[in-house]
């Protein structure tokens, strides 16, 4: 175990941290059959400020909690955030009850927890932002700080979906777009719906087709398990080292204080030193791609 795990699991948490608070629902945007957003307003004591990448548990008494990516850039007011977006897809009892919340309802959260990305380290360079499937509603938080900040160089968005209808926050890329952000999709194999000329094909068959500069860009990936060693191979291939490339790792939390164990990958506790890590951090984890 490594000396920063030590720490998390020796040290005290706030006593705050274990109790969840309530949020009121300002806005539930419908974003796909399986998907909503949900635009938080926690009740009490303003939010404490996040980075991009970080997370919160969300649940309703009598159902439970479950880790919840936050979905939108902290935009503090005197240095606490008074609202924040979270995209909830329904694939159980707690999220579909989620799912029925309406407007104006309540909701209890616990948070922020884990390691985000902190941007101010990659101030001035490119950044190539690689997500799949779902992995793009975490990835959001960061496009989002990025693209209104300006401090940046050349930035892509490379994004793969299943289907056409499954692409989350279509519109707004739209937007992202004529902020400087080259947004490139793909699908994973052809559809009716899919525009003519488009790209078919999982996300590592667009890598190829970015100029890369290896010295001044930071890669950014998001998505399954499964398409991590894919996208880093690719990227390794454009010259790229592993102290510019991170990761955002999935593994279902269960406390977010490290006591549990329920994420724990070799050494280390995702809710505790992730979910965000530099592929350097990886190298003595096996068990993490």
């Amino acid at each position: 175990m490594n000396s920063s795990a030590k720490e998390n699991l020796n040290s005290t948490p706030d006593p705050s941290a274990y109790l969840p608070v309530a949020a009121t629902v300002e806005r539930v945007t419908k974003l796909t059959q399986s998907d909503r957003l949900f635009t938080l307003k926690p009740e009490g004591p303003s939010f404490a400020l996040y980075d991009p990448g970080q997370f919160i548990m969300a649940g309703l008494p009598g159902y439970g909690e479950a880790p919840i990516s936050i979905s939108s850039a902290p935009m503090p007011i005197n240095g606490r955030i008074k609202s924040l977006d979270i995209c909830i897809r329904a694939v159980g009892n707690l999220t579909n009850a989620l799912h029925r919340v309406q407007k104006g309802e309540r909701i209890w959260i616990r948070g922020p927890f884990g390691r985000g990305f902190k941007t101010a380290d990659f101030t001035g360079k490119d950044m190539i932002f690689i997500a799949g499937g779902i992995g793009i509603v975490p990835m959001r938080s960061l496009i989002q700080q990025v693209v209104n900040s300006g401090s940046f160089g050349k930035l892509t968005l490379v994004y793969g979906s299943k289907t056409p209808e499954e692409i989350l926050f279509h519109g707004e890329m739209a937007e992202w777009a004529q902020n400087g952000l080259d947004v490139r999709l793909t699908i994973d194999k052809p559809h009716p719906a899919w525009k003519k000329g488009a790209n078919v094909g999982v996300v590592t068959t667009l890598i190829p087709k970015i100029k890369v500069d290896p010295k001044n860009t930071v890669a950014v990936i998001i998505g399954p398990p499964a398409m991590y060693k894919f996208v880093v191979y690719s990227l390794r291939e454009k010259r790229m080292t592993d102290e510019n490339i991170f990761v955002s790792l999935e593994r279902r939390m269960k406390c977010a204080l490290g006591k549990c164990g329920h994420c724990q990958i070799n050494s280390s506790y995702v809710c505790q030193e992730g979910p965000v890590y530099n592929l350097n951090e990886l190298h003595g984890l096996p068990e993490s791609l």
